[in-house]
């Protein structure tokens, strides 16, 4: 959609993004609350579906914070609206240097409603190793379905973190990828599910990091794995 407006879509599309940019604005506070982010890195990211069928489709939109703006001035009227090519839409400044990596993960992957990047210290320590995360914990069973899993490096500048995102996570239970030397991406159904990743991993890294110091962690058997995420996905809190 190069020539949309967004002032001309549905009353309904025009409140959907003003509801988006209030959520996306009130979970980038997330972030720093749990110490993921510094200074103004990191992003959050959420789809905004304009079919009137309520399914994801190219002709989507997405809410994501402006370049280069502190966390405490991120108010929901800050927030930008772009379509799924990162071309900004509705806003006053640039949007967030990740836009495109966040707009390849959502136009390839459909099922996915809210993308985050942090500089998380521990998963991006991991991530500067190369080396996926372990499943030796019952919570990565519950959460990741397995190994945390490492994907490329790419650089910013166009949509090739993007693409190593979902190359990596297609096909893959975990929410969650460590670009190499980069950080973490993980995503959601909605935005704050892909929030509650980005905090989880974090969680993970830090926990299989320290039992380290002292020792080799067990992973956990594949089949214990697979009850473990079962049930927690389909059974606990339903």
């Amino acid at each position: 959609m190069p020539e949309t407006d967004i002032h001309d879509l549905p009353p309904a599309i025009q409140r959907s993004l003003l509801e988006a940019r209030e959520r996306v604005a009130r979970l980038h506070a997330e972030l720093p609350r749990w110490n993921l982010v510094v200074w103004t890195a990191g992003n959050v990211s959420e789809r905004v579906v304009v079919r009137g069928d309520g399914r994801p489709s190219a002709e989507d939109l997405l809410v994501i914070k402006p370049s280069g703006v502190s966390y405490d001035q991120l108010s929901a009227e800050a927030m930008v609206v772009c379509d799924l090519r990162g071309r900004l839409l509705d806003g006053t400044r640039s949007p967030s240097s990740d836009t495109a990596a966040h707009a390849y993960v959502y136009r390839r992957m459909p099922e996915v409603g809210g993308v985050v990047h942090t500089h998380s210290s521990y998963a991006t320590a991991w991530a500067a190793r190369g080396e996926p995360i372990p499943c030796a914990l019952t919570m990565m069973g519950d959460e990741f379905g397995g190994e945390v899993p490492v994907g490329p490096l790419a650089i910013i500048g166009d949509d090739s973190i993007g693409r190593g995102i979902v190359e990596t996570l297609s096909g893959h239970r975990s929410p969650a990828v460590l670009m190499r030397n980069h950080g973490p991406f993980t995503i959601g159904p909605s935005a704050e599910a892909a929030v509650k990743a980005a905090v989880m991993v974090e969680e993970v890294a830090k926990t299989v990091h320290l039992a380290r110091q002292h020792g080799e962690p067990l992973p956990i058997p594949e089949e214990v794995v697979d009850r473990l995420y079962e049930r927690y996905q389909n059974v606990y809190g339903r």
